[in-house]
């Protein structure tokens, strides 16, 4: 079986830095696209950034310049090191992956838990 887990969330003070892990384990043949979403309380969820197998990285205009997203594809991992937070960036963040699972002939989308990213003073 195939599994996203994210580490890395917590309460940080506006214009703080928090890097967050996405690891990826199970039977796994290849990962293309890995991704960040989040989701705010009450509203719907957003892409936030998406980096290719080849390390080509892509980010919403909300988060351009502030965050950067990364990955080790050695250890199968995705980052995301997000700096000068706002307020706004309060939300759950997920980890997003196009995969093929080594046993399968068909890609396949993974979602991971969830974790939380809260802004305040």
């Amino acid at each position: 079986q195939v599994q996203l887990v994210e580490s890395g969330g917590g309460l940080v003070q506006p214009g703080g830095s928090l890097r967050l892990s996405c690891a990826a384990s199970g039977s796994i043949f290849s990962i293309a696209t890995m991704r960040w979403y989040r989701q705010a309380a009450g509203k719907q969820r957003e892409w936030v950034a998406s980096i290719t197998s080849g390390g080509r990285s892509n980010y919403a205009d909300s988060v351009k310049g502030r965050f950067t997203i990364s990955r080790d594809n050695a250890k199968n991992t995705v980052y995301l090191q997000m700096t000068s937070l706002k307020p706004e960036d309060t939300a759950v963040y997920y980890c997003n992956a196009d995969l093929l699972p080594r046993y399968s002939n068909y890609a396949q989308n993974y979602w991971g838990q969830g974790t939380q990213v809260t802004v305040s003073s």
